[in-house]
């Protein structure tokens, strides 16, 4: 600290604490803010044994050490006006807490609330609070609850925000947005960081990004205040202290048809990939079908984990464009969905198609039907309703009499997206309508980075409430900044950063610190290359033993760094290979992966198309 004084930097440091409350005191006297973890600053160890508590009282009687390992450090703060930061994880709740409250957003709060107590007990109010999680949905739902809990008790002591250990590049970044991006926008939090496992001057821009993004939606700034004034009234009925989410229906394969519309979309959520008519030329039509992230075999394309379920076509090819036809004729025959406005349709017809059609287009025209059904253009077999947001009630609530397949929740840019999503989906779920919505983002970046950013932030805040069933990336005015291999992978991302549908492994990683024990952006990339091909799995790469078993609660494994060189694989919370050679490690975790009966092998593209061939 005084060596920075001298250098002429006066920032406010703030030390990182775990475990010794003796040195915590002897730090206090050096920097402007503690960090206590309340998991473990008594504790004086990581343990998991599971402790039993007849009564609540019993419970609360063993605060009594949490109290005298406090107290010294609350009086030293108070006297030497330093702040603190009470900084509860998700994955390093103390076994006491755990036994009582399970591993649970309540646990988190609760933890958090007896030792900012313990500080009020002394008439210290200098801190504020964090409520840190690897994943976003329980990230979210701690924080909101914590926020409930204060307004509840009459207090206001700062949120400091962040998704912790996060991980590195587009994911990091959209699970930093997911979570911050969401309680931003419901006025929640102070200040914010966004962990990256980069080098950390990394880690500045998207977290000043994400703070201009709130700022720029507030009612207070011309643009945004008029976009919220133009949005309907509506009740939000939310219940912030629990999560339920909404699951729209999937589709059912009719007989009537002769292509599978089961597969159109999916239950965990869906992907829809915009197709320009450039992409549909016959030299482009292979790299179309890498684009949806489809098995090809002998030329043929084949749904995989993450195929998009449905494209829609911006322009329909002509009945005279053969190459175009067959090669939407053969992604129908393997259950993509085929979606088109339903005027386009008129003018070219496509065979097993999805009419997308506006809301008050569509009523009009069940209204002008003899059948009291809408008439769909030649060759469609489904229709799509397109809704903007800007609706009135009774308009949104005959959606349910139109039984479309799908909503497309394309939010008009003259009001709020977020809050006339909010008001779409009062309504939807008043009116018990079944259908699956499918969120419809149309971006102007051109940046990796940004974009998910924004669409942690804008779709995520929606998905992280139970609010929708997929998404559509759209960018804006045709224009082609992005891959469409990449557009899919970055909405196969948001919908596994939003818990949702998982098709790859979930990467825990921690930033480096100086408590980190090996080169953690190089053995993240190793551990990547060779386990991410497994969906459902999660893996924690943890630098120290501080991060390690403590701040890793989703993971099925972890590779953590003890004494340098030396790396300890977990099972769960379990150490079940110790002291392994680093440069042995990764094969280990692969092995010890195998051990547990969670490991499949990489199919090269031959051999994956090999098995699609014999089965067709």
């Amino acid at each position: 600290r005084e060596g920075l004084f001298q250098k002429g930097y006066d920032i406010a440091l703030c030390a990182d604490m775990h475990f010794q409350p003796k040195v915590a005191m002897l730090v206090a006297e050096a920097v402007e803010k503690i960090r206590i973890n309340p998991g473990n600053f008594a504790d004086g160890r990581k343990d998991f044994e599971e402790k039993v508590y007849e009564t609540e009282d019993d419970y609360i009687q063993e605060r009594e050490y949490l109290f005298n390992a406090m107290v010294p450090l609350v009086e030293k703060c108070k006297q030497l006006n330093r702040a603190m930061r009470i900084g509860t994880n998700h994955g390093s709740l103390s076994s006491r807490v755990l036994s009582f409250y399970g591993d649970t957003p309540r646990g988190m709060v609760e933890s958090a609330i007896e030792f900012a107590d313990i500080c009020r007990s002394q008439d210290y109010h200098n801190f504020v609070f964090s409520m840190k999680a690897s994943n976003p949905l329980v990230m979210v739902q701690s924080y909101r609850l914590l926020a409930a809990e204060q307004y509840r008790m009459g207090w206001d002591y700062p949120l400091h925000l962040g998704v912790t250990e996060a991980g590195e590049g587009e994911d990091g970044r959209m699970k930093s947005a997911i979570g911050i991006g969401t309680l931003l926008a419901d006025g929640v939090g102070d200040t914010i960081r966004v962990s990256l496992t980069e080098d950390p001057e990394f880690e500045y821009e998207p977290c000043n990004r994400l703070a201009e993004m709130a700022s720029s939606r507030l009612a207070i700034n011309p643009p945004s205040g008029e976009r919220q004034a133009n949005t309907k009234n509506y009740v939000d009925t939310r219940d912030v202290t629990t999560f339920e989410r909404r699951k729209g229906q999937v589709l059912e394969k009719s007989e009537d048809e002769s292509v599978d519309a089961s597969g159109f979309l999916n239950a965990d959520g869906s992907v829809i990939s915009v197709v320009s008519p450039d992409m549909l030329t016959k030299e482009n039509i292979p790299y179309l079908y890498a684009g949806l992230g489809c098995k090809v075999a002998v030329g043929m394309p084949f749904k995989d984990i993450a195929t998009s379920d449905s494209i829609f076509l911006s322009s329909v090819p002509p009945t005279s464009d053969s190459d175009a036809r067959t090669a939407l004729r053969r992604l129908s025959e393997v259950s993509v969905g085929l979606m088109a406005d339903a005027a386009a349709l008129e003018k070219d017809p496509l065979p097993n198609a999805i009419a997308l059609m506006d809301l008050e287009d569509a009523l009009i025209a069940k209204k002008n039907s003899d059948d009291d059904t809408v008439p769909l253009p030649l060759g469609a077999i489904r229709l799509a309703v397109n809704v903007n947001g800007s609706e009135d009630d009774e308009t949104l609530k005959q959606l349910k009499s139109l039984d479309p397949a799908m909503i497309i929740l394309t939010i008009d840019t003259a009001v709020s997206t977020l809050h006339a999503s909010r008001r779409v989906f009062e309504i939807i779920k008043s009116e018990d309508i079944q259908t699956s919505v499918i969120h419809r983002y149309i971006t102007s970046s051109d940046d990796t980075n940004m974009l998910a950013l924004e669409i942690g932030t804008r779709v995520g805040s929606l998905l992280t409430d139970g609010c929708g069933d997929g998404v559509m990336l759209q960018e804006a005015d045709g224009k082609s900044h992005f891959a469409l291999d990449f557009l899919r992978r970055s909405s196969f991302s948001l919908l596994q950063g939003c818990r949702m549908r998982s098709t790859k492994t979930e990467f825990v990683s921690c930033p480096s610190c100086g408590r980190t024990l090996f080169d953690l952006q190089e053995t993240t990339a190793k551990i990547t290359t060779s386990t991410g091909h497994l969906p459902g799995v999660t893996v924690a790469v943890m630098g120290c033993i501080v991060n390690g078993p403590g701040e890793m609660a989703d993971a099925d494994f972890g590779y953590v760094g003890t004494v340098p060189g030396k790396i300890d694989l977990y099972y769960g919370k379990e150490v079940v290979r110790k002291n392994v050679p680093e440069l042995e490690a990764v094969d280990e975790l692969v092995d010890l992966i195998k051990e547990y009966g969670m490991w499949k092998e990489k199919e090269t593209e031959e051999e994956e198309g090999e098995k699609e061939a014999v089965l067709a």
